[in-house]
């Protein structure tokens, strides 16, 4: 993998189970892993949240995905556009991509990845607490058993 190669930490709708995932990331990944950005902070948004940088002790849970062999070009592509990321600094952009050196693995190795965090002209929401875009769903009603 080339140093441009980065593996991408997604922490919104792009996660497993959420609809962006299927909708973008199938079938164009070799592997995804549970990771975690620590020093980020997770905000809402207007159907999808946004990594901001946190205070000591934060973090943003998310996952680490690699792209599929042959396959990069392509998928940084579909993810820019689903970002609505037009280059760096672009006075259009919704989200910038920026590479991040500290997302950490379940196992501890600490991993360089791209990372989609809002442009300056988003105005991130409510904080979302315990920075788990997959906590805000609610808890289904199961009946209980006595």
């Amino acid at each position: 993998m080339s140093a441009a190669e980065l593996p991408f930490f997604v922490y919104g709708t792009l996660r497993p189970g959420e609809a962006n995932h299927r909708l973008f990331l199938a079938g164009r990944t070799a592997a995804e892993e549970p990771a975690h950005l620590p020093g980020a902070a997770l905000h809402d948004g207007p159907g999808y949240p946004y990594a901001v940088p946190g205070g000591p002790g934060e973090v943003v849970v998310g996952d680490l995905v690699h792209a599929a062999p042959g396959g990069y070009r392509e998928l940084l592509s579909v993810l820019d556009r689903l970002e609505e990321y037009l280059g760096p600094g672009h006075p259009l952009n919704l989200y910038e991509r920026l590479p991040r050196d500290t997302v950490r693995l379940r196992d501890g190795a600490v991993v360089r990845a791209w990372v989609y965090v809002p442009a300056p002209r988003t105005v991130p929401g409510a904080p979302i607490p315990g920075g788990d875009w997959l906590s805000r769903r609610p808890v289904p009603d199961v009946p209980r058993t006595p």
